[in-house]
């Protein structure tokens, strides 16, 4: 959780999160890609970096020689702006957890394992998925615990990817059945019921040079002062919000991607 100072000298910088690409959720998982692919043409002359902030995939698991098939629109296009010289960082999340060095490789990806603090343009902020942040739950943070244990992972990877990648995906799928079946889709309840919002207050307690900070996770758009000088937002999503969050060092804004399809 060391602070980094990145030299990046563009005009603004961008954060995303959750498009949770191939998702059997999704009505139309090429037209989430598709439109996608257009937000980052939007910003690609603007932009000096992108943090997509977890789940960008729905599910990644990379073996040595097998990597999952679809989304080559959206990885070409990372290679292009990367080419171009547009830093792009990609946390882990919840669902793609295991991102090794696949995307470093070929497209130039930073992956993030973890949360970060670092000064972008002037400000500090301290960035991730918002899963790293959750200690409610004991079973959560002992899956957690599991999925990232390299041990666990090697065993996992003697599986054959017909039977795991179907398994994850269903997995994902019922899980978000099951949401919608028990009302329970995201919504911001308060302060006072929002664990990211208790984290970033109890961690300014130690840390007050934090000027904002960002999570994605919840598939909400939030934009809320903590301080006169500290803000959090959590980014929404690329499922139904297409949010998005920009900087240029002197504003901060939460906006929704809108284009003619």
């Amino acid at each position: 959780m060391s602070c980094k100072q990145m030299d990046i000298n563009g005009k603004k910088i961008y954060f995303i999160s959750d498009a949770h690409l191939g998702a059997r959720f999704h009505t139309d998982h090429r037209a989430i890609e598709k439109k996608l692919v257009r937000w980052l043409d939007s910003v690609k002359e603007t932009a000096s970096a992108i943090f997509m902030l977890g789940d960008m995939f729905d599910y990644w698991y990379e073996y040595k020689y097998v990597v999952p098939k679809g989304f080559i629109r959206f990885l070409g296009k990372l290679a292009e702006l990367s080419d171009s010289g547009v830093e792009i960082h990609i946390f882990i999340g919840n669902h793609d957890v295991w991102l090794f060095n696949y995307l470093p490789e070929e497209v130039g990806a930073i992956i993030h394992q973890d949360v970060l603090t670092v000064e972008l343009l002037g400000q500090r902020f301290f960035l991730g998925h918002g899963d790293e942040i959750d200690y409610r739950s004991r079973s959560f943070r002992l899956l957690r615990k599991l999925f990232r244990n390299r041990f666990c992972q090697w065993l996992y990877a003697g599986i054959h990817p017909r039977w795991s990648f179907g398994f994850a995906l269903s997995w994902s799928l019922n899980s978000r059945k099951s949401r919608l079946k028990k009302n329970q889709e995201l919504t911001y309840a308060g302060e006072a019921a929002e664990y990211m919002v208790e984290f970033a207050k109890d961690y300014l307690r130690t840390h007050p040079d934090i000027n904002f900070f960002i999570f994605g996770h919840h598939h909400i758009m939030l934009d809320l002062m903590l301080t006169k000088t500290s803000r959090l937002l959590i980014a929404g999503d690329w499922m139904k919000l297409f949010s998005y969050i920009e900087w240029d060092g002197k504003e901060l804004s939460l906006n929704q991607f809108e284009v003619e399809e």
